[in-house]
């Protein structure tokens, strides 16, 4: 930087021959204040992996970039627990959490905010600023010189020893979950926008020179970057991987400082025009030097970041024909296309493979009119040629040249950046939670009401959501778990027709529409059927469906139907349109503690994702179906009012859902004991308790019922007793 300056101060005040002075200077401040200190600044990779280092350096970003950061605060892992489960004979079991805050500084320049957010490679934050896993706040500072400390540090540290990072960018995340990574905060990249449109070369150089004001000169328009970090031990350590990968260089004139690709100049530097002698001191003749060919690496790849492949690195490569083995990789931490990165490095191996060529002469004080830089013809030799060095010693002027491609590459080439396994960025939306209470669903008997909770959101960027129970007591809410699969859920947009539960019901079918759009239902075999597939809750019916047959967005129709299962048969005549649908899977129900107490309460859930606002409620009246015996079946009738009726039936149990043939199915209650009740309008007429599947309906006491039925029909249901109560009755009408 000093070299440059004072050759420009130089030339103002003494011309030619000031600028020569002004030169030498110059090289010898830079020589010893800026030489290099044996670090580097970052490399590419270094700026995918996320560090906490003590001392490492930030880089400055221009454009559009994708950079992990370095951790510069954080908490340790906050664990939560919730308990679930604990029944009788049942143990109970706990959940542990874990959440942290922490802080990530991302670049030494003031940005223009940050966009999305990868975690382990996978999308934690959407272009729509949305978090696919659950975060308590995040924070994002854009390196203003007035920005505040972030309260949550000031909080945990203190006022006085919290920084407010001012002219750092950083972000701050405040309890974010860490059960998707392994229970340890994650390394993040983070998209920054540091400027809305791409950021000419000179902008970079002037910024990295706090401010030194720089134009461009040369007779092509000057390159544009979409994104570049700078980083390094000093602003030519920051620059120099883009100025080599553009062929650009910083010099000095009468006008200034300027960044340039080499000016062009018409003169051709004559071989008559060589001095021969100075003062009397004889000159070294006109020398020139070819090195060898396998001095120029035989593969050269330009490793850069790939916008088409979220800003991921790419490496493109070229060779050239001949000798030597050499292999050269060059980082080059700027966002380029493939096709951009590709010719930078045919143009790199270009500039290589003719840069062997170097012709040094010694010239008069009208050489002085030339600076490095310049391209110039030389006489005897072809081509073009770049001044890198101007010496001046002894009335004399030393000129090193160096041969330079001569415009750009005729041959127009193209690259493919290779195929971006990109996650779809969907916005996680708002939570869909139902509360249901099935029938018995195993062959284990339960002591238990079953209740559970299910949730899904509108697409599969749902993932999970957080579940409260409320205390009748406070009415507060006490956390008590987490859903962490989506489940099949929806609503009937069609009424669900009486069909039996006998047959296969294939008259019937229902529409469903899925709250998910990536959800899916699908057809099932008969046999498939038989053996328990497909089963769901349509309104509080138990069924099976084997036809599956999706007549629109999101909407099924649901086809031979196996109905009234697990004892469900009286629901089969209740059902509305707008009825919950679930697809019962064991595997994304969350079974929710009870006991037989809380039959004939309601209870009260909420659940919370991290697409919602607020809670989200649900409420149930809970009938603790499964801890009662399902309807007998088979109600026979047989006798007249004058003889008497003959009464039988065959019991059903919540142990023997199997079809066994000429076997009775086990009792699982307590005791057997039935229930007949006479009815007539709704009115009781006679209740009778009997032990075994059988009663004997006398003729005066038909007679009596008979004489206070008041309707020409008297109605008889049978009901078995359980061990938590009677079950759901089987009705006959008896004549009058």
């Amino acid at each position: 930087m000093a070299t440059l300056i004072l050759t420009t101060v130089g030339t103002i005040v003494g011309g030619p021959i000031g600028g020569a002075i002004g030169a030498m200077v110059g090289q010898a401040i830079d020589a010893e204040i800026f030489k290099p200190a044996g670090r580097q600044g970052p490399r590419i990779a270094d700026l995918r992996v996320q560090t906490s280092s003590y001392g490492s350096q930030v880089p400055k970003i221009f454009g559009r970039m994708r950079v992990a950061g370095t951790v510069i605060w954080a908490t340790d892992l906050i664990e939560s627990s919730s308990t679930s489960g604990g029944g009788k004979g049942k143990p109970s079991v706990s959940t542990f959490n874990y959440s942290a805050s922490f802080a990530v500084v991302l670049s030494s320049r003031r940005i223009g905010g940050i966009g999305r957010i990868w975690a382990e490679g996978n999308l934690l934050r959407g272009e729509a600023g949305d978090f696919k896993t659950g975060v308590g706040a995040f924070r994002a500072y854009d390196g203003a010189p007035d920005q505040p400390a972030d309260p949550l540090i000031v909080a945990e540290c203190g006022e006085a020893v919290t920084p407010a990072c001012r002219d750092f960018a950083y972000a701050v995340f405040e309890g974010l979950q860490l059960a998707d990574f392994g229970n340890r905060i994650p390394s993040l990249t983070f998209e920054i926008i540091a400027d809305e449109e791409p950021v000419s070369l000179s902008q970079i150089t002037s910024s990295l020179g706090d401010g030194l004001a720089l134009a461009f000169a040369g007779t092509s328009p000057e390159p544009l970057v979409d994104g570049y970090a700078a980083a390094g031990e000093s602003a030519g350590d920051a620059l120099s991987p883009l100025l080599d990968g553009h062929a650009l260089l910083l010099r000095g004139d009468s006008t200034g400082l300027c960044l340039t690709a080499g000016i062009a100049s018409t003169d051709q530097l004559a071989q008559g025009e060589d001095l021969r002698s100075s003062n009397g001191r004889a000159l070294a003749v006109r020398e020139e030097e070819r090195q060898p060919l396998d001095r120029v690496p035989r593969r050269l790849s330009v490793r850069y970041y790939d916008p088409e492949r979220d800003y991921q690195t790419g490496i493109q490569s070229t060779e050239r024909q001949g000798a030597g083995r050499e292999e050269v990789l060059i980082d080059l931490p700027a966002v380029l296309g493939a096709t951009a990165a590709r010719q930078c490095a045919m143009q790199l191996l270009r500039r290589r493979f003719l840069g062997r060529r170097t012709v040094m002469m010694e010239r008069g004080w009208r050489a002085l009119a030339h600076l490095p830089g310049d391209v110039v013809s030389i006489e005897g030799q072809g081509g073009n040629w770049r001044i890198e060095t101007l010496e001046w010693e002894s009335a004399a002027v030393r000129l090193t040249l160096m041969a330079v491609p001569s415009g750009t590459h005729d041959s127009i080439v193209t690259a493919d950046p290779g195929q971006n396994v990109r996650q779809h960025d969907r916005v996680v939306g708002p939570t869909h939670l139902v509360l249901i209470e099935t029938p018995q669903l195993t062959d284990n008997l339960v002591e238990t009401p079953q209740i559970f909770a299910a949730a899904c959101g509108g697409s599969r960027a749902w993932r999970s959501t957080v579940l409260f129970l409320k205390d009748e007591a406070d009415d507060s809410y006490e956390q008590i778990g987490a859903i962490r699969h989506a489940a099949i859920l929806g609503v009937t947009a069609s009424i669900l027709p009486v069909g039996s539960a006998a047959l296969i019901d294939t008259a019937s079918s229902v529409d469903v529409v899925l709250h998910d759009s990536d959800a899916a239902l699908s057809p099932v075999s008969d046999a498939a059927l038989i053996n328990g597939a497909n089963a769901c809750m349509v309104g509080e019916e138990l069924l099976q469906f084997g036809g599956a047959e999706e007549i629109g967005p999101r909407t099924y129709r649901l086809n031979r139907l196996l109905r009234g299962r697990r004892g469900t048969e009286r629901q089969i005549q209740a059902h509305l349109a707008g009825e919950p649908f679930i697809l019962l899977q064991q595997e994304v129900l969350f079974p929710v503690s009870g006991s037989p107490m809380l039959v004939g309460r309601t209870l009260e859930m909420a659940a919370q994702g991290i697409g919602d606002t607020s809670l989200i409620g649900v409420q149930r009246t809970i009938a603790g179906r499964a801890l009662t015996p399902p309807s007998p079946v088979h109600l026979r009738v047989e006798g007249s009012p004058v003889s008497g009726f003959n009464i039988g039936w065959i019991r059903r149990s919540r142990l023997g859902w199997a079809w066994s043939d000429g076997n009775d199915a086990p009792l699982a209650e307590e005791q057997e004991s039935y229930v007949l009740e006479a009815v007539s309008d709704g009115n009781v007429l006679r209740s009778v308790t009997v032990s075994e599947p059988f009663w004997f309906y006398p003729p005066d006491a038909f007679a009596d019922d008979q004489a206070l039925a008041g309707s020409p029909t008297l109605g008889l249901q049978v009901r078995q007793r359980g061990t938590f109560g009677p079950g759901d009755p089987v009705i006959a009408s008896l004549p009058l």
